[in-house]
């Protein structure tokens, strides 16, 4: 642990110019996106969603992104986890990626809303069944006594719906709709490019560089 300090390397595989992005930052994202789908990145969908307690308690994990609809974000989760806990009484939040292969970040900030029960049961449905089957075995971010008794519940909710589960009301998806954008590119001497867009209250959005 004393040699952490030490760590460091110098980024050098892009730039990134006002000239050559898209004016909608979404489109934007997306050719990125193609970008770390055709380098064969690792997760390329696991983002970190950031959010807030009411009294301003942050909390951070990974998760990852099912869809870009409408130009939001969309996840899916259980409502009653410590995420979903947080967004019911603050829906204010912000994602990263961070493609290391690349040298890039992509920042998001805004508001998020549950998407509609049709979108939900849709993308349920879509997973496999030992998904369905956990997302009603794991009260997730409530305390379990062991491995043992989670498994337990597993097989019970296997017995009680075979290979059909349904989606339990706790689960279902969210939406974050973006206010702001930053497009991060790693550049020697640490004076990376960071391009951000921010929405305007007509829906436009403004293009500006901020300092490394």
């Amino acid at each position: 642990m004393d040699k952490l300090a030490d760590l460091r390397r110098s980024y050098a595989q892009g730039v990134l110019l006002e000239a050559d992005v898209q004016s909608d930052p979404i489109q934007q994202f997306e050719h990125w996106f193609a970008d770390v789908l055709a380098c064969e990145l690792p997760d390329p969908n696991a983002m970190t969603l950031a959010t807030a307690s009411r009294d301003g308690r942050p909390s951070a994990r990974i998760v990852l992104l099912k869809g870009i609809v409408d130009g939001g974000f969309r996840f899916f989760t259980n409502y009653d986890s410590r995420k979903g806990r947080d967004l019911a009484e603050n829906p204010h939040a912000s994602l990263s990626f961070y493609w290391v292969g690349l040298e890039r970040q992509v920042r998001i900030e805004g508001t998020v809303a549950k998407t509609s029960a049709q979108d939900s049961d849709e993308y349920f449905f879509s997973r496999p069944v030992e998904s369905r089957l956990g997302a009603w075995a794991s009260e997730q971010s409530q305390p379990v006594a062991d491995r043992a008794a989670l498994e337990q519940r597993e097989r019970e909710f296997k017995a009680r719906f075979g290979d059909d589960p349904p989606r339990p009301p706790h689960w279902g998806g969210y939406q974050l709709s973006p206010q702001t954008i930053e497009f991060w590119q790693g550049r020697p001497s640490r004076l990376h490019d960071r391009l951000v867009y921010s929405r305007n209250a007509d829906g436009s959005w403004t293009l500006s560089r901020l300092s490394p």
